[in-house]
């Protein structure tokens, strides 16, 4: 009889500790087997931007494929032109600013935010110019050609931002959208007379350049700004919510591996075909991947603000459920 008890105890501790183990399976990073997710193979729309670096360390790092994903990356010009390709179903997911998220949402698209990405932090995201340029100081903006990515992108709203925190008026500048590689040789050829540059082309239009700051645009109303995450359309979230919540946790953990810069850095030089040089020397945005409504609400304020926008934005509506890995 004891040798039995003793057997029926060491059954019913096994049972607790792999019940134990399940649970713990679930709640860490490899919260997902293979096909259990309502789609593994997924495409994420992009722009050229070192805001991809967690994506990047979460496709080379195994964070995706510990989550039964395998994540392809769909590039285009701009933010705006991911966010196109997402909402009209040729990609999953997309990597845009969230400027433009709130404006599509306020057109009439059924967008959600899934995953947080990148806010500005100091001298990131920098308004620049060069020695032979008109342009000294922010007060010298007004009137001038200065170079964006696209129209009510975050390059727009953070550069009118600052340009109205210090009382200058920018009904008058010619704005000028083009990619972000190609600021630097614009400013180099005098086609435009500042131009707002976050890393790593920041660093690289001083390099080629000279372009130095004329102010920084993460300051001010814009200090600590959010700047980019990845969305998808809310029918695409209904359908796949399984696949969100891996993506999720997949971004999850590799935004916590991305504190380790030495993890970082051969990924911008091998992806964003950086110098190593250049890489080493950029300052990093500050990555983030949970949402948090009232910092995300920030946004669609500042729109409302500049009047890209004429009524409130609630981005609580747009949050979806955050996974968490314990």
């Amino acid at each position: 009889m004891p040798e039995r008890a003793s057997t029926t105890r060491r059954l019913a501790v096994l049972a607790l500790v792999v019940a134990l183990l399940s649970g713990c399976s679930q709640l860490g990073g490899s919260g997902t087997t293979a096909g259990a997710v309502e789609k593994p193979s997924i495409r994420v729309s992009v722009f050229a931007t070192i805001d991809l670096a967690t994506l990047w360390l979460a496709q080379e790092g195994g964070y995706f494929k510990a989550e039964g994903l395998d994540v392809q990356t769909d590039v285009g010009a701009s933010g705006q032109e991911a966010l196109t390709r997402m909402a009209n179903g040729q990609d999953d997911l997309a990597l845009s600013t969230y400027t433009l998220f709130f404006l599509a949402k306020n057109n009439g698209t059924d967008l959600k935010l899934v995953a947080d990405a990148t806010s500005a932090s100091p001298r990131s995201n920098e308004l620049v110019t060069v020695p032979n340029s008109p342009v000294k100081t922010v007060d010298d903006l007004n009137g001038k050609r200065i170079a964006i990515s696209s129209k009510n992108a975050a390059s727009d709203v953070l550069t009118r931002s600052v340009m109205r925190d210090h009382g200058v008026p920018f009904d008058k500048v010619q704005w000028v959208p083009m990619p972000l590689p190609e600021m630097g040789l614009a400013l180099a050829q005098g086609r435009v007379d500042a131009a707002y540059q976050p890393e790593p082309f920041l660093t690289q239009a001083a390099k080629v350049a000279g372009a130095y700051p004329v102010i920084d645009a993460a300051s001010g109303s814009t200090q600590a700004f959010p700047l980019t995450g990845f969305g998808a359309t809310a029918k695409w979230v209904q359908a796949n919510p399984k696949t969100m919540l891996a993506f999720q946790r997949a971004m999850l953990n590799a935004t916590r591996a991305s504190v380790n810069r030495a993890r970082i850095e051969p990924l911008v030089v091998r992806n964003a075909h950086v110098d190593q040089d250049i890489a080493s020397l950029m300052v990093m945005p500050a990555f983030g991947s949970t949402l948090d409504a009232r910092r995300i609400q920030r946004v669609p304020d500042l729109l409302q603000q500049l009047g890209v926008v004429q009524t409130k934005i609630d981005a609580s509506s747009m949050l979806v459920p955050q996974a968490s890995t314990g």
